[in-house]
């Protein structure tokens, strides 16, 4: 349902079932699922990708380029999966030349003020409450919950089901499965309770506290504590993940609280 207010540029792709309200600024190049409803004052930019039922609340700007000094113009996306929700003012870049796209997954709910920049990508079911701030090629695991008016550095990478604490300001990696809190931001023990609400077992979460004991309560070094971990813990998918996501990391994971 198209209203007369609202501005399409003829070449969009407009699934039916769409409900587009008053002021709505749709630009070319821009593809939106059935069942979506974009609020007034809605701006959807070129490279805009926008999935199935989702629903973009009023002020929200959707494929801006990016601010980013050496963006030049380059044909790139922004992305938001099926049944996501955009409240008012959020706003998605695209991609640069780096990455071509910034995507934002699908079952996800991203708060008023926040902000996905340039070749972002946050997973699927990730919880950003309002005005958090992800700067350039930030990644976000399924099922991350960050706190509002979280600053989150560029490069920076959130692991699954980990939660922030509100206003943390993020410079290091966040591992899995952990909570991040106090100032400067530190581990603060396993997100037992978010585990334990998606279905992991008392079983696995005590396993994932024995790793975590590993890495921040034995006194060892990162590298001698993977060691520990592989030579003494028994394998399963999530001591794999955390091994994995320590070693792949780029800026270093976050520290234990001193």
């Amino acid at each position: 349902m198209k209203q007369p207010l609202a501005y399409i540029h003829p070449a969009a792709k407009i699934a039916s079932g769409v409900v587009i309200d008053p002021f709505v600024t749709i630009d070319c190049n821009v593809e939106i699922g059935e069942g979506t409803r974009i609020g007034s004052n809605v701006t959807i930019l070129e490279g805009a990708r926008i999935g199935k039922n989702c629903n973009i609340f009023p002020g929200a700007v959707i494929g801006a380029i990016p601010q980013d000094l050496k963006f030049k113009g380059e044909d790139t996306l922004a992305i938001i999966g099926d049944n996501t929700t955009l409240r008012e003012c959020v706003t998605v870049n695209r991609g640069t030349a780096s990455k071509g796209k910034t995507e934002v997954g699908s079952n996800c709910l991203i708060m008023a003020y926040s902000h996905v920049a340039h070749d972002c990508k946050v997973g699927d079911n990730v919880i950003i409450s309002n005005a958090t701030q992800l700067a350039g090629e930030v990644v976000v695991d399924n099922y991350a919950v960050i706190g509002g008016g979280t600053l989150v550095h560029q490069f920076c990478h959130l692991g699954a089901h980990v939660m922030i604490q509100g206003g943390a300001l993020i410079n290091k990696d966040v591992p899995p499965f952990v909570k991040a809190a106090r100032e400067p931001i530190s581990y603060a023990g396993v997100n037992s309770i978010g585990l334990r609400r998606r279905g992991f077992s008392s079983e696995s979460i005590r396993d994932i506290q024995d790793i975590y004991r590993y890495l921040y309560l034995s006194g060892l070094n990162v590298t001698d504590a993977i060691s520990r971990i592989e030579a003494e813990l028994p394998a399963t998918p999530e001591r794999d993940e955390i091994i994995l996501f320590v070693r792949n990391s780029k800026r270093g994971i976050i520290k234990g609280y001193a």
